[in-house]
């Protein structure tokens, strides 16, 4: 069995088969041929923790990306990272573009490298990743199994100047929770085209393993780090931050009515012992997801009863832990700044607007609690309210509980050290880009 890994940045799940009026008929085509996950979350809302979490199987804190790759921090060992883990058990090991687990992609143990490694990432760099990966499908010899992550820089900012023809900011909305103003339709906009051009190129892969019979004997996986890059979203644990897209097709080998549409609670660190379990693979020791076979098939309605998502750095520091059930959610800060830290949130149009109008002076709390039943948008915090004083508690508790289990950093005293050579803004950096370094 082959596994192909199709992945972007920033997308969450505005694309069109969550419903949003973002035109993208590949990834349509694909969730109609395959199985749409419309409750994936990721491991931390943060670019590195994330896909280190999906692709070794463990939390961002167990696995050591706590912070970005590109800014000095590591995993505590690349042979836990699965293409290493493929590598032993004979895969043929292939990247083409975005990885953002290690700060050289030779680091990661891929055995072809297909991209470029210089010149600016944008939609031609993607374009041109995504003609390479699909040469390579329709070269491969059929007799040994590969495994081909295909990354895409889009959706991430810096967004296209040009927008597409078909997009038109005056009928845009913006993504919830931002203000209907024209700089955020013009946003927004920008992003469309950009969703636009990631379909694109996750066409060109899809179509070269139709043209070629590969797909027959491929597990497809189409996801994203974590939710867009706007204001309250991307670096978040609100679901507009640890809400992700995940479209899976399986291999024409797996029995059993797939089901179209998945509303089960799953993690991106289940896809790990999924792909051992689809390729007949041993399963190593230190995952801590579940495999979600169960889900694909049909036998099972559920396989787990919460999923936990964490950020301890990004750009800058900011400890914040969650466990989130079907209904409920709780947040929890680990430090003492209540203000929001503006260098976590990426620079843009929908960030200026907010920022000239008070964000960074609003307050947040220490905790929050969420009915998601009653308040899917996150609005009503719950967790000083007596009626809810059960469901705070036992949340409370299973939080803790799993910090302890996974040996979480933050339940030593005091802030989570860096490594030695990496970088962080302090918190109160107004950019990502301002080398103000704590």
């Amino acid at each position: 069995m082959n596994i192909v890994y199709i992945h972007t940045h920033d997308t969450g799940r505005f694309i069109q088969p969550y419903g949003y009026a973002v035109d993208t008929p590949n990834l349509m085509r694909l969730a109609e041929e395959g199985v749409l996950f419309r409750h994936a979350y990721n491991a931390g809302p943060t670019c590195s923790p994330s896909r280190s979490a999906l692709l070794t199987g463990m939390a961002p804190h167990s696995c050591g990306m706590i912070g970005l790759a590109h800014r000095g921090f590591r995993l505590n060992d690349v042979n836990q990272h699965l293409v290493s883990h493929l590598n032993r058990h004979g895969y043929e090991t292939v990247l083409s573009g975005i990885q953002h687990e290690a700060k050289q992609d030779e680091e990661l143990g891929y055995q072809r490298i297909l991209h470029e490694r210089q010149g600016k990432r944008n939609h031609e760099w993607d374009r041109q990743n995504a003609e390479r990966a699909a040469d390579f499908i329709s070269r491969h010899p059929k007799d040994r199994p590969f495994f081909l992550s295909f990354g895409m820089f889009g959706t991430h900012r810096e967004f296209p100047d040009t927008l597409h023809s078909a997009v038109r900011p005056e009928y845009v909305m913006p993504p919830f929770p931002l203000a209907d103003t024209p700089d955020n339709r013009r946003d927004m906009a920008a992003y469309m085209t950009s969703a636009m051009n990631i379909d694109e190129c996750a066409g060109i892969v899809l179509d070269a393993l139709k043209e070629t019979g590969a797909e027959r004997e491929t597990l497809i996986i189409f996801t994203t780090d974590h939710g867009i890059a706007f204001p309250k979203m991307k670096c978040q644990l609100y679901d507009t931050g640890i809400g992700v897209s995940l479209i899976i097709k399986p291999p024409a080998s797996i029995s059993g009515a797939h089901p179209k549409v998945v509303d089960a609670l799953v993690s991106q660190l289940d896809l790990f012992p999924t792909m051992c379990e689809l390729a007949q693979l041993p399963k190593p020791e230190w995952l801590q997801g579940r495999s979600i076979v169960p889900l694909l098939t049909g036998e099972s309605a559920s396989i787990r009863d919460e999923i936990y998502s964490e950020v301890t750095y990004h750009a800058a520091y900011e400890p914040m832990r969650c466990i989130r059930t079907e209904r409920y959610k709780l947040i929890r800060r680990f430090d003492d700044r209540p203000q929001w830290v503006p260098a976590n949130i990426d620079d843009g149009p929908s960030k200026s607007f907010l920022v000239q109008h008070g964000f960074l002076e609003e307050q947040r709390e220490q905790e929050q609690l969420f009915d998601l039943y009653m308040d899917p948008v996150e609005r009503v915090n719950l967790a000083h309210n007596e009626r809810y004083q059960a469901v705070y508690t036992d949340l409370r508790d299973r939080l803790a509980r799993w910090m302890e289990e996974t040996g979480d950093p933050l339940l030593q005293q005091g802030k989570v050290l860096k490594p030695e050579g990496a970088i962080a803004n302090k918190q109160s950096s107004l950019s990502p880009k301002m080398q103000d370094y704590e």
